[in-house]
């Protein structure tokens, strides 16, 4: 392994996070540096879009006539994405301490604290799956009409054309996300930066949202816009949009928790 491979500075365990109190115009700040830290990370920030377009491309592929399966598949991109960007915080991480962004270093970036990466990525994974079963419940309940295409559930949506079925269906799954996001806002990359446990990252992430609401609502929808965005690019966009998130949520991490104090 090559010194450059090797963070120049570990983070030690530390005791329980200390959460910052932020305003809402911190997050205009980590938009722009993510975007930066998306230019700077070149090819391997790339590299993650493409695995995210390629990943929604498969699921249409594979799913194409089981819809209401799709779009909760497609929708758990807001489940997965803080586990899946994980290689794109350690980008930012070593951008951070001025090593180069290289892509085999970010792919194995879990390697260090896998058995509490391991965890919490497992129970992102179940709620994906309870959630896609839902989806299929409610389209088997409240969509009215035949087999719909992909454009005509979006529209459906989008358009209120059935208010029941859209609001059974933004109801159960703002339900999820907002679990979702309220358990790993900062999360991963706290695991990944001290080598938190899995319980003491959820609960951190927990008590940054109780500390921001307003900040960290006003996140969320930012987030669910530019997923949005790449959904409505049939997710040519992701390939842009998904890195860039990745790498400003590594920023909002740095924000909202106080960094470990030296040792003495």
């Amino acid at each position: 392994m090559n010194e450059s491979d090797t963070p120049v500075t570990e983070s030690p365990p530390s005791s329980f996070p200390t959460i910052r109190r932020i305003e809402p115009s911190a997050i205009l700040s980590w938009l722009h540096t993510g975007w930066l830290d998306f230019r700077r990370g070149g090819l391997a920030s790339l590299f993650y879009g493409v695995c995210f377009a390629a990943a929604g491309w498969l699921m249409q592929a594979v799913f194409a006539k089981a819809y209401g399966l799709f779009a909760g598949l497609t929708t758990g991109f807001l489940l997965l994405g803080p586990f899946l960007a994980m290689g794109i915080y350690e980008l930012s991480r070593r951008m951070e301490l001025g090593e180069p962004p290289k892509l085999g270093p970010s792919i194995a970036a879990g390697r260090p604290n896998l058995a509490n990466v391991g965890l919490f990525a497992a129970l992102l994974v179940v709620v994906l799956l309870v959630w896609a079963r839902a989806s299929i419940v409610i389209f088997a309940l409240f969509f009215d009409g035949g087999l719909p295409t992909f454009a005509d559930v979006v529209l459906t949506v989008l358009t209120f054309e059935q208010p029941m079925f859209a609001f059974v269906y933004f109801a159960v799954g703002g339900f999820f996300a907002i679990f979702v996001f309220a358990i790993s806002v900062i999360a991963v990359p706290l695991m990944l930066d001290r080598k938190t446990d899995a319980v003491t990252a959820a609960i951190a992430s927990l008590l940054v949202c109780g500390r921001n609401p307003g900040p960290m609502l006003l996140w969320a929808l930012c987030i669910m816009l530019l997923v949005g965005l790449g959904f409505a690019t049939l997710f040519l966009g992701l390939v842009v949009t998904m890195p860039v998130l990745g790498h400003a949520t590594w920023h909002a991490y740095r924000d909202l928790v106080e960094a470990n104090k030296p040792q003495d």
